[in-house]
């Protein structure tokens, strides 16, 4: 899977698509690409929605699901999985990389 660039017909607008596998757009994440883009959100944000559907759909297919049997346990355990990645790798003890210096106050133990 991969998301590409299209240019819409008789226009210099630009948008994002998701291709499958096979190459083909990924009809469920087409028609939400196609209806952010009809009402002209910000490419970014269409090509955010872009790499989150194929997140999204490269999930589903790891683990042999169809899109429209997805139950919202499911999705809870995505999104938990989602942001353990979205986090990275736990500091080492003691230590917080994204604080400047002047923080002293230790991380609370989990």
């Amino acid at each position: 899977m991969r998301v590409q660039r299209v240019l819409m017909p008789g226009s210099e607008a630009g948008s994002w698509t998701l291709l499958g596998d096979d190459q083909v757009p990924v009809e469920p994440a087409e028609q939400f690409l196609g209806y952010l883009s009809a009402v002209e959100r910000s490419p970014n944000t269409v090509k955010a929605y872009a790499h989150d559907l194929k997140d999204w759909f490269a999930y589903l297919a790891g683990h042999g699901l169809d899109w429209r049997a997805v139950t919202a346990g499911r999705r809870s355990r995505l999104r938990g999985v989602a942001a353990a990645a979205a986090r990275g790798p736990r500091p080492a003890a003691g230590r917080w990389r994204c604080c400047p210096r002047w923080h002293t106050t230790a991380p609370p133990r989990a």
